[in-house]
């Protein structure tokens, strides 16, 4: 079950981001537009483009968040693989996507004073050019 629910969230959310989907929305919505007058702008009417959206928004969040989710942890696993297999990096820095927000950030404030965050001469030097 699992293995097609991913499947279809990859194939959807992968279809979603692309123009023929956007201009499939695009048509329904000017579609809907136009029948407005035809239907007098009823309730009805509104309520099919409401109910409409409100069905495909609730399912694409599903879909969107699963893929998200994955590309998420596919990347983590080719940093921590990176991490694990070139001299140098801290291999205590694997996993640290579970810790909580706040050590996260202590983190960051640390590994940010040891490298004097700011003051590199490359990324001011970018800066300037923009």
């Amino acid at each position: 079950m699992e293995r097609i629910f991913e499947a279809v969230a990859s194939k959807v959310a992968g279809w979603a981001g692309r123009p023929p989907a956007f201009i499939i929305a695009l048509t329904i919505i000017i579609v809907w537009g136009v029948t407005g007058p035809i239907f007098r702008y009823s309730d009805t009417w509104q309520l099919i483009i409401n109910t409409g959206t409100t069905i495909v928004t609730f399912l694409m969040v599903f879909l969107i968040q699963n893929a998200q989710n994955r590309d998420a942890s596919a990347i983590q696993a080719k940093l921590d693989e990176l991490i694990r297999a070139i001299e140098g990096p801290r291999n205590e820095f694997v996993g640290i996507e579970h810790l909580t927000q706040d050590e996260l950030e202590r983190i960051k404030a640390t590994l940010e004073s040891e490298c004097d965050a700011g003051t590199h001469e490359s990324v001011e030097r970018l800066l300037r050019r923009l």
